[in-house]
């Protein structure tokens, strides 16, 4: 009931509104930190980095609410936001993105899940998800996006600010949104197999857009990142 509530209070136009500025201030941020003169001894340099890798986990999570139809109840438009941040997302697919992840949803902690690992083993896991969602088509447009990105802005900048975050981003959307969630789901008694995160909302934002809240997503898969954090009790 909650949730069913949660989703009729959400204005339409706010999804909309939250995914396009999250492209815009991931794609600002781009351009400044790439014409950035680096200076490794200056700690903003890191939390430059660490900001945009938040801002890159923001352009999935964004894909990911359009896998659910909750960016816009107007489906084109949804497909399209979901479409454009999978791309910025190191040009991942949203047509398949979606299969994947509905098949996530559907068979949570089995061995028909493409997220599940049934080792439990982390690196091997980790290893695995990526195996199952890096395409040679991603790597080959990474790959030449980098040398023509290249001769417009400095190499070392590329690699930090473009490269690195969206490393990072795989690893803290794998290990907050899959990994502690649902590594013992196939001993857990709840329905949806899934765990969540203590109820810190500071922390929940900071680490995976409330993610770590991951019973709760399984629970009220419409609702999106930025309303997820209301259905924590």
């Amino acid at each position: 009931m909650k949730a069913r509530q949660l989703l009729t209070a959400t204005i339409d136009p706010a999804g909309v509104f939250i995914g396009s500025s999250l492209i815009i201030i991931w794609s600002i941020s781009l351009y400044f930190l790439l014409n950035w003169t680096l200076d490794f001894s200056n700690p903003l340099t890191y939390l430059a980095i660490y900001l945009q890798t938040h801002l890159y986990t923001g352009l999935f999570i964004t894909s990911h609410d359009a896998m659910h139809g909750s960016v816009s109840r107007n489906r084109k438009l949804n497909d399209f936001i979901g479409t454009v941040t999978s791309l910025l997302f190191a040009f991942n697919f949203y047509d398949k993105l979606i299969v994947k992840h509905h098949e996530h949803h559907r068979h949570v902690a089995t061995d028909e899940d493409p997220d599940y690992h049934g080792s439990g083993k982390f690196w091997l896991w980790y290893w695995n998800f990526l195996k199952r969602y890096i395409t040679w088509q991603q790597l080959v447009l990474i790959t030449v996006s980098l040398q023509l990105l290249g001769l417009i802005f400095p190499m070392e900048n590329l690699i930090l600010f473009w490269v690195i975050p969206s490393i990072l981003s795989t690893f803290q959307l794998f290990y907050f949104g899959t990994y502690i969630p649902h590594k013992d789901g196939h001993k857990t008694d709840n329905k949806h197999k899934s765990r969540s995160l203590e109820k810190n909302h500071f922390f929940a934002f900071f680490s995976c857009y409330f993610f770590g809240y991951h019973y709760e997503h399984h629970d009220a898969p419409g609702l999106p990142w930025w309303r997820l954090w209301q259905m924590k009790t």
